[in-house]
């Protein structure tokens, strides 16, 4: 009862909250020349959530935090960006929150230059676990990233800093990440004077996307969101992705509910409901399938979208990914292809690698 009446407050708060907003616009700074174009192919890899701690702990530190992506690395390697979502600090300080029942941290020397060797080049900070460990926590795990030159974005010092895209520059292209979080607790979500996660309004979501495609040639937008361990998608999500296309997104991403959820194209756009797990440290039986997602981009186009789906069952691979054989694998996009039919994408196998077939020519 405690945990539906959680819900349905947070729906509320949501419905209160998406269509308002709490302080000025962000205003970015002007690149000093305009955004340039290339017909160059891009492309960008993508998973799920990343947390090099709690139940992994004990082989991390006898195999090394490179262990986690030896099996699947090259995938991430290959790419031109490669995006993640961060859960949890990466501090050895800072004061716990002893309200929350789970907490994470982990070392800052050792994990993010894994993160770095793995090919990861931008992460999510906008998540339910940023602020585990205070502030300190935060601007520990903002100070690592830097001095690995990983970009980030969803928390800074205030809101206003939360909301500020990381721009990344990949052969001629500016690509630009939004991150924003619509998970409890709430005294994470930044204010005007305190550090924190973007929380996803509408009208901040709408701002935000469009003034970063004015800087940028693609603008990716990460969320986190919904519900856990479950395929059904609340209708804010839906709100907010399209929203995020319409106001001139290429890509959304989400996670938070651990497994997969449907993929819709939206107009020229794509949402990905969520990507759930990639190297987690606990030994759920709930989360045990995931994907790689590859997107090619040309001409600032999204142009094919393919998923990789690979086994994340720590009982089995002991918090080291493993793509999946082509039976298995087919399971996986089988039940993918039928979540994402009912929003209109159609999905298809080639060999044990799903293929979604996009329609280059929506408006």
């Amino acid at each position: 009862m405690k945990r539906a009446l959680r819900y349905s407050f947070l729906l509320s708060i949501l419905s209160a909250l998406l269509s308002s907003c709490a302080s000025a616009p962000v205003e970015y700074d002007k690149p000093e020349a305009e955004a340039v174009t290339s017909s160059e192919i891009i492309t960008i890899a993508a998973v799920g959530d990343v947390m090099l701690g709690g139940s992994a702990t004990p082989e991390l530190e006898k195999y090394g935090y490179d262990y986690p992506f030896e099996k699947t690395k090259y995938l991430l390697l290959g790419s031109d960006l490669v995006f993640a979502n961060l859960e949890g600090p990466l501090t050895t300080r800072g004061d716990e929150n002893v309200e929350k029942k789970y907490k994470f941290r982990t070392p800052p020397k050792k994990v993010a230059p894994a993160l770095k060797k793995a090919g990861i080049t931008v992460v999510s900070l906008a998540n339910n676990h940023t602020l585990d460990y205070g502030e300190q926590g935060l601007l520990d795990t903002m100070a690592a990233l830097d001095e690995n030159g990983i970009a980030y974005a969803g928390a800074g010092k205030n809101n206003m800093h939360a909301r500020t895209p990381a721009i990344l520059e990949v052969k001629n292209t500016r690509v630009a990440l939004l991150a924003y979080s619509l998970t409890f607790p709430e005294a994470f979500w930044a204010k005007q004077n305190t550090t924190g996660t973007a929380f996803g309004h509408l009208a901040h979501i709408q701002d935000d996307v469009s003034r970063a495609s004015n800087m940028a040639d693609i603008v990716i937008v990460s969320f986190h969101w919904g519900r856990e361990v479950t395929t059904e998608l609340r209708p804010y999500q839906t709100t907010l992705g399209r929203a995020a296309i319409d106001a001139g997104a290429s890509i959304v991403l989400g996670h938070h509910p651990h497994i997969l959820q449907a993929i819709e194209q939206y107009k020229q756009g794509v949402i990905l409901y969520s990507l759930g797990n990639y190297v987690f440290g606990s030994y759920s039986q709930k989360a045990t399938r995931s994907v790689i997602a590859q997107f090619t981009l040309k001409n600032k186009r999204l142009t094919a979208l393919q998923l990789i789906p690979i086994n994340v069952n720590n009982v089995e691979v002991i918090f080291q990914p493993a793509i999946l054989d082509q039976e298995q694998a087919s399971s996986v996009i089988r039940e993918l292809a039928i979540l994402s039919r009912q929003r209109g994408t159609t999905i298809e196998n080639n060999n044990g690698v799903a293929v979604v077939l996009l329609n280059n020519n929506q408006p």
